[in-house]
């Protein structure tokens, strides 16, 4: 095993784990991790016996320190290299907010630059008390992502977004949760299991739902316009005549639990 990676796991409880290792840099994300990213969201994501995708730092000391800025005299050197760099990172981001399977990013320590643009674009962030969070680009003189940006001011607002870019400061897990950057803050010995749980709740839910409602919040957040609304539509009628819908009523009548199957 190399130092460092992108390591994924699956799971027979739906639930995979993609693990973001880098220890001797706090989980700091090289050019080759930013590459395996997409690589293993893909694969993930067609995987039907996949309901669950979990993003983690290695360890308990970091989700991830940020992009690994000793690569940047060579990887960021001139405009061009920049430009081509961006774009693995881009496309990072990009295939985990597109992911068709729900995302959550699982937080302990720090979670700093380039792993709050992914953590961003996760569906749901849980963090570990004492866990810490900041965007330093004002203090490399690099501007973020649009999109990524797009999805900070989604989460806390127009003015806590201007003032965790303007001041480049740490965020601390209390505050995070409080302005709505995380939905959970959990004391560390229990983050683990209070994340395997909720997900365990979505893993045995009905999938196309919950694609559905992916899709449904996508199209808010972007403008809905009529290919959303034409995609919704077909989604709706896919789900209506599942098995899992037939599965979902009989399930409610026998009063039993559902076996769905995502289809």
């Amino acid at each position: 095993m190399s130092a460092f990676g992108v390591d994924v796991e699956r799971r027979a409880d739906g639930v995979a784990w993609i693990v973001l290792r880098n220890p001797e840099k706090l989980n700091a994300v090289r050019l080759e991790m930013w590459q395996a990213i997409p690589v293993a969201l893909a694969e993930l994501g067609a995987d039907p016996g996949v309901r669950v995708v979990v993003l983690r730092g290695y360890g308990d000391a970091a989700f991830a320190s940020g992009a690994d800025i000793s690569e940047f005299k060579e990887q960021r050197k001139d405009t061009e290299s920049a430009f081509r760099y961006n774009a693995q990172t881009q496309a990072a981001y990009a295939t985990i907010r597109e992911c068709s399977k729900p995302t959550v990013a699982m937080i302990f320590g720090f979670c700093m630059g380039g792993a709050m643009a992914v953590a961003m674009a996760c569906d749901l962030r849980f963090a570990a008390e004492g866990s810490k969070f900041g965007i330093p680009a004002a203090r490399l003189s690099i501007i973020y992502p649009a999109e990524a940006i797009a999805q900070l001011v989604d989460l806390v607002g127009p003015a806590y977004a201007k003032d965790i870019l303007f001041s480049a400061r740490t965020v601390e897990a209390d505050e995070a949760l409080r302005i709505g950057f995380i939905q959970r803050l959990v004391p560390a010995a229990q983050l683990e299991a209070h994340t395997r749980e909720y997900l365990g709740k979505v893993a045995n839910n009905a999938p196309l739902s919950i694609r559905g409602t992916k899709t449904q919040v996508r199209a808010i957040f972007e403008g809905i316009t009529d290919r959303h609304r034409a995609e919704l539509a077909e989604l709706g009628l896919e789900t209506f005549n599942s098995q899992d819908y037939k599965e979902g009523t009989s399930a409610f009548l026998e009063k039993r639990a559902p076996r769905f199957q995502g289809r």
